[in-house]
């Protein structure tokens, strides 16, 4: 796959902020987007709704959140992008929404069990959720990298989801299973509970996985 453009890049990222919008896994001001570029990153501006995000708006950053000269401030949530970047030479795209059935979940401390196959998506057997740190922290950035170690998507605590992988259109993909994840398993909650599948179910489709599908 041909390496974009960082024009391209950056329109990608619009699209993405749009599209989240658009299919409602995010509102207003909430959320945000990141693809690795060269040493660093370009990440969406703070409070800057989806209609008005321009190309020029998207924020070029070092990995220690240095901006270019007159750019936009940045996602508050800068720190947690450069730090899943840093630590993830497999990632090349994060995308963090406040998607309304992951966000319930998530404000009440249940990580998203192995309620259907799908769920594989995220890289387990299962959702966790990384534990509560302020948004914008160092913390926040430290716990969500843990919590998605070896993994594509993780709820996080009290706050929404986030979906990490090797573009940008894989990362909104899971992001949006996830979230349709989330919401069957708080379907099955509202009726008795889900059927779960056993580990072993699971691990047989995470293999399966493997070769399935795009991989970028």
């Amino acid at each position: 796959m041909p390496t974009p453009t960082e024009a391209q890049a950056r329109e990608a990222i619009v699209r993405a902020m749009r599209a989240l919008d658009a299919k409602g896994l995010n509102r207003g001001t909430s959320g945000n987007v990141s693809m690795r570029w060269e040493d660093g990153l370009l990440v969406t501006p703070s409070g800057v709704t989806p209609e008005a995000l321009t190309a020029d708006s998207i924020v070029r950053l070092s990995m220690d959140g240095t901006a270019d000269p007159g750019a936009l401030k940045p996602s508050s949530e800068w720190r947690m992008h450069a730090g899943l970047l840093a630590r993830r030479p497999d990632v090349r795209a994060v995308v963090h929404c406040h998607a309304r059935h992951a966000t319930i979940l998530a404000c009440a401390g249940k990580p998203i069990p192995a309620v259907h196959y799908m769920v594989g998506v995220g890289g387990g057997s299962g959702v966790p959720i990384a534990p509560y740190e302020p948004f914008g922290s160092d913390d926040l950035a430290r716990v969500v990298a843990e919590t998605l170690e070896g993994r594509f998507a993780c709820l996080m605590a009290n706050h929404g989801l986030i979906a990490v992988a090797p573009s940008l259109g894989r990362a909104m993909a899971i992001a949006e299973e996830i979230e349709e994840q989330a919401a069957v398993y708080w379907g099955t909650l509202a009726i008795g509970g889900p059927n779960l599948l056993s580990e072993a179910q699971m691990t047989d489709i995470l293999e399966r996985f493997g070769t399935y599908g795009q991989k970028r």
